[in-house]
Formats: C-alpha cells, sequence, structure tokens
C-alpha cells in the first residue's frame, strides 16, 4: 500500500497570497469589488441610455439647447458652460484627493487635513450644482405644446431662436381651470400644478403674432429640428394641440421625447447619490485625521480607501458627461 505524502512546505502551495493577495489589504480588495460591481451598474445604465438614444435618433432633444443656463445669469444662452464647470470642480475635487492620499503616505497630519477639506467643498459645490441644474430642468424656461401623438411643438421666431410661451400667449382671464382632484370623483387620476396657459390660449397668440413658428421635435438632415411654415404651424397647433407642458417630469417634458428625462433624472441622479455619499463618507474621514486616529495607527490607509471609491465616481461622471451632454 502505497503512502501519499503532502507537501505542506513552501514549494507545493497553490496559494501565496497570504492575508493580503495582490500586495493589496483585505479593505482596499474589498473597495476594488465594489467598484468593479457598480461599474457594471452604470454601464447597463448607459447602454439602455445608449439604446434608447439611437431608436429615436430623429426626435432626441439636443443638449446645447437644453443646458443653456448658469446661476445668476438670467436670460442668456450659454450652452454647457456651467456643466463644464461642473465637471472641473468634480476633477479638481480628485486632484486634492490624490494630493490627501500622497501626503497620508508620507503621515503628514496637516495636509491631508487641509486636502480632505478641499475634496469635501469639492463635492458640496458638485451635489449643489446637480440640485439646481436638477431644479432649473424640471421648472423648465420655454414651454411647449403636446400633439395627441404624443410629440412636442416648440416655439421659434422667424429667425429660429426659441420663444417662450409668456412671451405670445394670450391669457384668456374668464375662462376657470380647476385641477383635477379625488374628491371631483376622478379617483385616479392625478394632475401636478397647472400650466399658466391652455391650448386656445396659446393658439390665439399664434394667431397674433406673424413672426413666431411651431418647431417640431424631429430632426432634419442637417441635425436641426424642423420648423414649420406659418400655416402649416396654425394647422398643427389647431388640430394636434393637447395639453400644455412646462419644465420636466417623468411624464413629458418641453424639450422632446420622455426618454430623455427619464434617463436624465434617473443616471444623474443615481450618480448624484454616489457623490452625496462620499461627500459623507469623506466627511467622516476628515473628522477622523482631525482627532488622529490614523496618526496613532501610524497608516492613512482608510484616506486611500475613500480616495478609490472618489475616483471611481469622478470617473464614472466623464462617461455620464460625454453621453448626456456631448455627444
Amino acid at each position: 500500500m502505497s503512502t501519499t505524502v503532502v507537501n505542506t512546505g513552501t514549494e507545493g502551495k497553490t496559494w501565496g497570497g497570504g492575508n493580503e493577495p495582490l500586495k493589496a489589504s483585505y479593505g482596499k480588495m474589498m473597495m476594488w469589488f465594489f467598484i468593479v460591481s457598480d461599474a457594471l451598474t452604470f454601464s447597463g445604465f448607459l447602454a439602455a441610455y445608449g439604446f434608447s438614444r439611437f431608436k429615436f435618433i430623429d426626435a432626441w432633444p439636443i443638449a446645447d439647447e437644453v443646458f443653456t443656463h448658469v446661476p445668476f445669469l438670467h436670460g442668456q444662452e450659454l450652452p454647457m458652460i456651467y456643466v463644464a464647470f461642473m465637471t472641473f470642480i468634480l476633477i479638481m475635487s480628485s486632484v486634492t484627493m490624490v494630493l490627501a492620499v500622497d501626503a497620508g503616505h508620507h503621515l503628514n497630519k496637516a495636509k491631508v487635513t487641509l486636502y480632505m477639506f478641499l475634496t469635501i467643498i469639492g463635492g458640496l459645490i458638485f451635489v449643489g450644482s446637480q440640485a439646481w441644474e436638477w431644479a432649473t430642468f424640471i421648472k423648465g424656461d420655454y414651454g411647449a405644446v403636446q400633439t395627441k401623438g404624443g410629440n412636442i411643438l416648440q416655439f421659434v421666431d422667424a429667425e429660429g431662436h426659441r420663444v417662450a410661451l409668456r412671451d405670445f400667449a394670450i391669457s384668456d382671464g374668464h375662462s376657470e381651470r380647476i385641477q383635477h382632484e379625488r374628491k371631483s370623483g376622478l379617483w385616479f387620476v392625478s394632475e401636478g400644478s397647472l400650466p399658466s396657459y391652455t391650448v386656445e390660449e396659446v393658439v390665439a397668440g399664434l394667431e397674433a403674432n406673424d413672426n413666431v413658428l411651431v418647431r417640431t421635435q424631429l430632426l432634419d438632415e442637417h441635425g436641426e429640428k424642423t420648423i414649420l411654415s406659418r400655416a402649416e404651424s396654425l394647422k398643427q397647433l389647431k388640430d394636434n394641440g393637447k395639453l400644455v407642458v412646462e419644465g420636466a417630469n417623468l411624464h413629458v417634458n418641453e424639450y422632446g421625447s420622455p426618454l430623455f428625462a427619464d434617463f436624465f433624472f434617473f443616471i444623474t441622479g443615481f450618480h448624484g447619490f454616489h457623490v452625496f455619499s462620499g461627500v459623507i463618507i469623506n466627511i467622516i474621514i476628515f473628522f477622523n485625521v482631525i482627532l488622529g486616529t490614523y496618526e496613532r495607527r501610524k497608516s492613512y490607509e482608510m484616506v486611500e480607501k475613500v480616495g478609490l471609491y472618489w475616483h471611481f465616481v469622478d470617473l464614472v461622471w466623464v462617461f455620464v458627461f460625454t453621453f448626456f451632454y456631448l455627444v
């Protein structure tokens, strides 16, 4: 009967990683696992956005016409300026995080404190900017009319510049509109705030202003939205006008396809939640740095781990920015 000898020495071992596989601690490995899984989640969302956009490529809103607002500069068309500022702030916060991690490697508590503080400020500015952008997107600026087929009709002047409903619609003042309520017997019908104008008031304003035309959400061969003639504008609005839309929500939006708003709220909201969570974690680590927790441990690895998460959030925004605002 033969005897099998098991070699328990170091030469015959298959696993040689010990407690630190790939020269990384358990905590950093778990952070990498989380980042990879979260990256797959964002990839799925962005892929869904890409498929939907190309399916409705002929009616997708143009980002340069949607994201034109800048705080404290009302009435000015500045496409993508504020979004670029938000992106710059987030990238710079990633730079300060790198500096905080490097200072931690040198056990420099003062510099870690400074750079962590700057990272937190950058994150707060980004989250606040995203909240402002959401509010502006929801409120809208020009207004539009939704047709019976679900398409969006916008309004422009003779030169092709957008015209707001408030600039030409004629308010009746005599007809009183009542919001749908459950007590009225409409049990399963919910309605948000009433629009400022009715379709009839918009039609009256269009008839009274010869320089106003209707622009459909469909793109022509040059990638520009189709502008109807004067006669076609009046006919389209009278025959197919159904609902006045101001701003955007999960059902309709004045910019075009409802899917655009759905993806915008979901993906940017999901990313914003990640940034907000990162700010909270950074604040906790920041106070631990001030209290000297990591100084006593002789290791600032916790700063490095939260730095990995912060860089991931920054990288994801680069892809979100590209998909929503640039492509």
